[in-house]
Formats: structure tokens, sequence, C-alpha cells
């Protein structure tokens, strides 16, 4: 259990390839996905930490490419995107998949499924689709169930997360796309660190402590395949802060 994790050492930046999840790591998870706001605070120390790691910094997030680029603007940083489905270097185009009808199919179901739902809200995503009962809780088992069964119908992965079920194309995950990034020669010859606080985080966990790096969750003690553990995105912050001191 991650109850017995300490918090990551100071010096775990040095000579490492820095990994962001997004929400609930470097924001807090608002009601609505559009809801959240990124701070001046936030995008300086991004810059910072881009800088002193050599550009080393990645966001690996379930939103889009797009998405994380607008909100972080005028940083620009490496953004792995759609939960590794597109990877983007810094500044540069994502190199995607197609979008298949199976996603679109889920979309319409979805979309029914809410429209007599209040507090259920449907996300479109480009290579997928988010049901999201944050406001809703009572409809979580109708809610997994219906994913669920799309997600056979359709080919489709599914993806629990903290209050929302999701559905997308197969074929990557968080840990696929920090094997990826960690892969180009810039990375190759770091460790990489990965911070990330849902369940959707842990193939980044694992892929992170299989390259010889290690993990650090956000948030409250579970099972995980992380070595270190902080409590809140307050405390993420602060010690991504004292990283980036560190470095300089």
């Amino acid at each position: 259990m991650s109850d017995t994790l300490p918090p990551p050492p100071a010096d775990l930046l040095l000579n490492a390839s820095l990994f962001l999840d997004f929400d609930g790591t470097l924001v807090e998870i608002a009601a609505t996905p559009d809801a959240v706001e990124v701070s001046d605070t936030l995008r300086q120390l991004l810059h910072d930490l881009y800088q002193r790691l050599d550009g080393r910094v990645a966001i690996v997030s379930g939103r889009s490419v797009a998405e994380i680029a607008a909100m972080l603007d005028p940083v620009t940083l490496t953004v792995a995107g759609s939960h590794g489905l597109e990877i983007a270097a810094a500044g540069k185009p994502p190199v995607v998949p197609a979008r298949t009808e199976g996603v679109d199919a889920a979309l319409a179901a979805l979309n029914d499924f809410a429209r007599d739902r209040p507090g259920v809200l449907v996300e479109d995503k480009p290579f997928g689709v988010g049901l999201h009962y944050r406001q809703a809780p009572e409809q979580e088992a109708d809610a997994r169930a219906l994913a669920a069964a799309l997600a056979d119908r359709h080919g489709l992965h599914l993806q629990l997360g903290k209050m929302v079920a999701e559905l997308r194309l197969r074929g990557g995950d968080k840990g696929s796309a920090l094997k990826a990034l960690m892969a180009e020669p810039g990375r190759a010859a770091t460790r990489p660190v990965f911070m990330g606080d849902d369940v959707t985080d842990e193939a980044a966990f694992a892929a992170a402590c299989e390259l010889g790096g290690a993990g650090i969750l956000v948030g409250p003690a579970r099972d995980t395949h992380a070595r270190y553990r902080l409590d809140d995105v307050p405390a993420a912050l602060a010690w991504l802060r004292r990283g980036a001191e560190a470095l300089a």
C-alpha cells in the first residue's frame, strides 16, 4: 500500500526526464473538465523545469494535445495526449491515429444516456469519449455498465478513472507513451520520473520503474506501482518547485 511510501527525495530530478499528469497532479480536479484554470505561477514553474532539465519535461494526459497546449500557452512542452494515443514534440503538431466509427457510435449512446440524467457529462475527445458522473455519483454503476458494454460492442478500450468512465481507441496508454519518449536521444541516457494521481497513471508508473526510474503518486494511499507519494496537488507543486531550485 502507498501509505508506506516515502516522499520523493530532493535530488530525484538529477539526470532525470520528467513526465507529468495534468488533472489531479498539476491542477485540482474541477467539477467539469473545462472549469480548470492554469495559473501563471504554474506556467512559470513548468518553464523553469523545462529550462533546467534541458527540455526533458513532458505532459502525459488523458486530455488532447490541443487542450493541453492551449491551457499552458505560451509555455510549450512535449505533450502525450489522449492517454498516449497522440504525441507532439514541443510546439509541433501531434502524430495521431484515425478516429473510428465506433467512437462516434459510443458518443451517441452516451449522449442518450446523459440526456435525462442531470449532472452526468459527456466529453467528446479526438479519439474517445468520457462519461463524467462527479456531479451525479448515484449514476456510477449504470455509467460503468454502459461504458463496458459499449467497449465490447465497438472494440474500444475502457478506462475507469476518478468519477469517469472513458472509452478510447486501443493501441496506447500512458506507459507506452513514456517508453516512446524515453527512446528519444535526448532522454535515453536519463531515468524517467512520472508523477500522477489516478489509476490511469499506473501504466506509466510501471514503465518508469521498468526503465530504472520511479513513479510519484499524488493523493491518498492505495495499491500502486509508484515508489513515492505526496499528499495532494499543493504538495506536488511544492516538491516540483524545490526540484527546480535544486537544478538551478
